[in-house]
């Protein structure tokens, strides 16, 4: 009898309990469902939060690299420049750097960022982006997946606007200034533009991450430092000699000017070169890293040619250099290890002096400033010697492990950065001549002799950049 009492009443206490434990164990459930779901808006907070430091972070450097190249033309390029010509023809030299600043950004704006990366051929871009149509502050996964495609665009034109300007070395003191202004105009549209597009547009020709002819370009070896140069020699040829060279004396007017913009070059190089990484990241380091030592290397490399050839080191002469090693690096700077940037900037030094001091003389042509035989040349065998150096350590284009260039043992990349080289000589040399041929026939190409010997400066201009009274 006490034992069924017992039972009864511990029957009657499950029965009352299951309630209330079920009200528990329904009350936890709830609890956890709604700390999870908290943890997953946090998760989710904290991925929205990174990934917007990292787009700030990436936008805030490439606007910044963006004004750096900007800082290449003028006033670096145009007081380097403007340095190495005769006093007379100082300001009609710094402005043609400075018209390309103007001319070709709104161009750009117009129709050249279309032709570049727009969607087109292997050859050129199509007319999706004219006058900036599509080009949004929103990212465009082929450019640059963590930057507004506006800040991509502004940082390519940066590019569009010194790779003309660096011609004008060639024919300095003797282009009128409106023929060089609808010159260069045409040739950044029909030179430049399909030069970009098969290197670096989507579906290009030569596009490293496509499926054609991947060759290696980070910054534009073969889009700007071979064109510029090569065009510049075919300018140079066909527009003739300055009076009186070789045989007048034509130094420099002030070294003072070349040297600070030589220097303006070098850290606006960073811009230029680290700037192609599209992003605040260890790439741009490395890009960073190997634009300083090879520049360095080539200042050394140009200074011991000219001290053995000459007998003397001259400003002028580690200038240059610099700048052959600026652009010998600029197509290897995101492929290549430091000590590989050593050796190319070395090289760059000796080939480039080699150029500007044996062969111009050898073959007699006035490349005022040697933009040939510094961006051309120097160009050329940094592209080629890209092919050489390029390790998938820095930057695996075709996959973590697999062999990138001669050093990883895939010597079969020569012959895309041939194709490259080639094409872009080829454009350049035929694109170059037709434009200049028929500028020359509508309008006339160079200035009279007697506008030459007054100089740039009051017959293109009406002013004098110095005043000595």
């Amino acid at each position: 009898m006490y034992c069924r009492t017992v039972g009864w009443f511990l029957l009657f206490l499950m029965v009352l309990g299951f309630p209330a434990l079920a009200l528990a164990q329904t009350t936890a459930s709830a609890d956890t469902q709604a700390r999870i779901a908290a943890l997953e808006q946090a998760v989710k907070s904290n991925q929205t939060a990174t990934a917007n430091a990292q787009m700030s972070g990436d936008n805030a450097w490439m606007l910044t690299s963006s004004a750096l190249v900007l800082l290449m033309t003028g006033p670096g390029l145009a007081l380097f420049y403007g340095g190495l010509v005769r006093r007379k023809n100082i300001l009609g030299t710094m402005m043609q750097s400075f018209a390309m600043m103007g001319l070709v950004s709104i161009l750009w704006a117009l129709v050249g960022y279309s032709l570049a990366f727009g969607h087109g051929n292997i050859f050129v871009g199509g007319f999706e982006h004219v006058f900036l149509r599509g080009v949004s502050l929103n990212p465009n996964p082929d450019y640059g997946p963590t930057v507004p495609e506006q800040t991509y665009m502004i940082y390519q034109l940066m590019f569009a606007i010194i790779t003309p300007a660096l011609i004008t070395g060639a024919f300095a003191e003797r282009m009128k200034f409106s023929s060089m202004a609808v010159f260069l105009s045409l040739w950044s549209l029909l030179v430049y533009c399909p030069m970009a597009h098969m290197v670096w547009g989507v579906g290009g020709l030569f596009n490293s991450a496509g499926n054609h002819i991947p060759s290696f370009d980070f910054a534009g070896g073969t889009v700007v430092h071979i064109t510029s140069g090569v065009s510049a020699l075919i300018c140079a040829l066909y527009i003739g000699k300055r009076i009186g060279y070789p045989h007048t004396a034509m130094p420099p007017h002030s070294l003072v000017l070349s040297f600070v913009g030589a220097c303006l070059l070098w850290v606006g190089w960073f811009g230029f070169n680290a700037g192609s990484a599209v992003a605040a990241n260890g790439l741009a380091t490395s890009a960073f890293v190997n634009t300083h030592f090879a520049t360095a290397a080539a200042a050394l490399g140009w200074t011991i040619f000219e001290w053995l050839h000459n007998g003397k080191p001259t400003a002028l002469g580690a200038i240059s250099g610099a700048v052959a090693g600026l652009v010998a690096i600029t197509p290897a700077s995101g492929f290549v290890q430091p000590m590989s940037s050593l050796a190319i900037g070395l090289a760059a030094g000796f080939f480039c002096s080699f150029m500007v001091f044996q062969v111009k003389s050898i073959f007699g042509y006035d490349d005022s400033l040697d933009a040939f035989g510094v961006h051309g040349a120097g160009g050329t065998l940094g592209a080629l010697l890209t092919g050489v150096f390029a390790t998938w350590v820095i930057n695996p284009v075709y996959g973590p492990g697999k062999p990138t260039g001669g050093i990883d043992g895939n010597w079969g990349q020569m012959l895309h950065q041939f194709a490259a080289v080639g094409m872009a000589w080829g454009i350049s040399i035929v694109g170059t001549l037709l434009l200049l041929v028929v500028v020359d026939k509508i309008m006339g190409l160079r200035v009279t002799p007697e506008q030459e010997v007054a100089g740039l400066d009051l017959s293109q201009h009406g002013e004098e950049g110095y005043t000595l009274d």
